[in-house]
């Protein structure tokens, strides 16, 4: 069963978040506008999270109206928030699929963790081994443009 954990990660905006991602491979960074910003940022606070070891992503419905009818609502999961899920039964059935693959192996699979952030329009699901998360200023685009160009050290 679906065990929900919230990360408490700092607050998106509740208002207009606009998460942005870049992958490259095996790694997801999303950007996205700050509920609040720190009073020495000369600009925009701005989330930037890294996943890491990245097998699959998802960004789309339910925004934070329609949260309830989301499978995991039941189990605690809450629009606005950070959260990994334990006994995900997404992995799960990412392992299910993946075993017709000659050389499956369901320990391939114990390192990945589902997580999630809820965001006002849209939730991001992931199903990466970790993440990284780091307050930043600027724009989203700008800080996606400084993480391409090596600026951003990890």
């Amino acid at each position: 069963m679906d065990r929900v954990i919230e990360l408490n990660e700092l607050q998106s905006s509740i208002g207009s978040p606009c998460p942005s991602l870049l992958m490259d491979g095996t790694h997801l960074y999303v950007t996205y506008h700050m509920q609040e910003e720190p009073v020495d940022f000369e600009f925009e606070a701005i989330g930037l999270v890294k996943f890491s070891g990245v097998y699959l992503h998802k960004l789309g419905a339910p925004n934070e109206e329609a949260f309830h009818g989301h499978p995991l609502y039941e189990n605690g999961l809450r629009p606005f928030g950070t959260f990994v899920v334990e006994n995900s039964s997404w992995i799960k059935e990412c392992m299910e699929r993946n075993k017709v693959h000659s050389y499956h192996s369901d320990a391939n699979f114990k390192p990945f963790k589902h997580y999630v952030w809820s965001f006002h329009d849209e939730t991001l699901e992931v199903i990466a081994k970790s993440y990284e998360f780091r307050l930043t200023q600027g724009s989203p685009n700008s800080v996606l443009l400084q993480q391409i160009n090596g600026e951003i050290q990890w």
